[in-house]
Order: structure tokens, then C-alpha cells, then sequence
């Protein structure tokens, strides 16, 4: 089998290629910066990962999400169409339905992203899902949580650290429950997908059986670096206050890592599970962290 993945250098690209190759799958690598991949399309299935990430700083110009992740993929997915290639798998994110989750967010909640990330996903997602698809084509929206892995940059190297660095971790306060994606259980996805014929297309969440609250996270942080956990519960209020002056002089604890590191945003696996037919996937939630904080240790 072979495959036509976008996004290839990225963190998530550079783990699933890698997984998929030791599966003796042929990997071929495109990149939509030029037309020259127009000349390209050659294959069993494309993997679109490639896109704008969601800038947590607020500094990009919101154009070009909507030029990166709506128009390059409404542009390969109109060539996907028209080729003899099978299976289309959209990387999109559950940030493309809400920025946050009350209860559990489940594929058929209705979208409501307010980010220029979130809304460039889910414009593209619409797009996907208006057209007729051919007899013989699968196409696969992914929303994946919170993803990580070796060579994962983003919030739990920023927790790594302060536990590295014997910093107490001050929003004890809070408890929340918040789902995350493993890398080595998106690979088991995905792999999946493009060999179980049987699975239809749709849109699937991805994220690990298990969710995790941010200070069991920081538990299982600092017990597998081997380093004490001095956690301690300032006032939210307080801490509250601190992230607002954080906004004003753009300081790291703002009121956006607040959020991040607190809120409550519980993902539904079900769909995908049942698709399959497994009750649960391969790696725990903890044995994912695990794996990620080692690699963080092994730098």
C-alpha cells in the first residue's frame, strides 16, 4: 500500500511515518507549497496532516488559517476526487467543534469553534462533507485531542520544566478532567483505518480511553522523573488575577495557559472503538504520559 502524506515533518507526521514504514507500508512524502504535487497523486490513500497550527500567542493574522487549512485542503481534496487514489483521512482537531466541553464532547454535537484555527477546520470539514463522494472512495475526518509523543513541544514541556526545576506547580486549586492522544495509540488508529476495509467513512474523534486531571498529570511527571511533587493550591481567585496581568505584559501564565492547563475538556472515543470493534485501545492514557516525559528526560 501506498501512501501520500502532507505533514510529514511534523511531530505527528515524522512518528506516524516512521510506524506505518515498520508496517511495510511505501510512505511518500508531499508537500502543497507548490503545484508540483498536483503531478504527484499517485497512490492508495492520503494522509492530510499539514496546516496552520493554533497560535497560543494570538500573533498570527488570522487570513491564514483559512488560506492554509480551508483552501489547501479543499484544493488536494478536489484532486483526491478526481484520482484513482481510495482513502482521504483529514486531520482536522475538536477544536474545530469547541473551544471548550462542559460534558463530553461527542462527534455529533453541533460546532462552535470561536478561534480562527477552530473555524478554518471546521470550514474545511464542511467542505469535505458537501461533496459526493465516488463508489470505491472512503474519507475520514479525524478530530484529535491534545496530542503527545516524543518530540511533543507545548504545554507538558512547559509542565516537565517547572517540575525540573523544583518550581511549585500552583494551580492545585483546580480540578479538571481532560483527555489526551497518545501518539503510539493514533498510530494503532490510523494503521486501522487504511487496512480495515470494513470501517466507513465519517468523522471519528481520536483521544486515549482514559482522562487525566492536571494534577495527576504533574504526579505522573514528577514520579517518573523521579522528582518530588510540590504542588500547592493558591486561591483561584488569586491566580485568576495573575493571568490577567500576565495578558497585559505577555507573560507565559496568562490567562490562555490558565485555561489550557485547567479546563475540563473530555473527548468521546467510542465511535472509532465501535468502528473497529475493540473495547479499548492499546496504551493507557498514563503509559502515553509516561513515554513522553522519558523522552523529555533522554534529550
Amino acid at each position: 500500500m501506498r501512501l501520500l502524506i502532507t505533514g510529514s515533518s511534523g511531530f505527528v507526521g515524522q512518528n506516524l511515518c516512521e510506524f506505518l514504514a515498520k508496517q511495510s507500508l511505501i510512505i511518500d512524502s508531499i508537500t502543497l507549497r507548490n503545484s508540483s504535487w498536483k503531478n504527484n497523486l499517485n497512490g492508495n490513500a492520503i494522509i492530510h496532516l499539514a496546516g496552520k497550527a493554533h497560535d497560543t500567542k494570538n500573533i498570527s493574522d488570522s487570513s491564514e488559517y483559512f488560506k492554509i487549512n480551508t483552501e489547501l485542503t479543499k484544493e488536494l481534496f478536489d484532486f483526491f476526487l478526481k484520482s484513482e487514489v481510495q482513502d482521504f483521512i483529514y486531520f482536522s482537531s475538536v477544536k474545530a467543534v469547541a473551544d471548550e466541553v462542559s460534558e463530553v464532547l461527542f462527534e455529533e454535537i453541533l460546532a462552535d469553534p470561536k478561534t480562527p484555527y477552530g473555524q478554518s477546520k471546521l470550514q474545511a470539514e464542511e467542505y469535505i462533507l458537501a461533496q459526493e463522494i465516488p463508489e470505491g472512495k472512503r474519507v475520514f475526518i479525524i478530530r484529535p485531542c491534545m496530542i503527545h509523543g516524543p518530540g511533543n513541544k507545548g504545554n507538558l514541556n512547559l509542565l516537565y520544566s517547572v517540575v525540573q526545576k523544583r518550581i511549585p506547580y500552583p494551580l492545585a486549586a483546580f480540578e479538571n478532567q481532560r483527555s489526551f492522544l497518545g501518539i503510539d495509540n493514533l498510530n494503532y488508529l490510523i494503521k486501522e483505518i487504511l487496512l480495515n476495509k470494513k470501517i466507513s467513512s465519517g468523522v471519528y474523534n481520536f483521544a486515549d480511553d482514559e482522562v487525566v486531571s492536571t494534577n495527576e498529570l504533574i504526579k505522573i511527571i514528577a514520579f517518573t522523573s523521579n522528582k518530588k511533587n510540590l504542588s500547592i493550591a493558591i486561591p483561584k481567585v488569586l491566580i485568576n488575577g495573575i493571568a490577567k496581568f500576565g495578558d497585559l505584559i505577555k507573560l507565559p501564565l496568562n490567562s490562555e495557559t490558565i485555561q489550557k492547563l485547567t479546563e475540563n475538556y473530555r473527548v468521546s472515543n467510542k465511535k472509532i472503538k465501535l468502528a473497529i470493534g475493540i473495547n479499548k485501545l492499546p496504551y493507557t492514557a498514563q503509559q502515553g504520559l509516561e513515554k513522553t516525559i522519558k523522552s523529555f528526560i533522554d534529550k
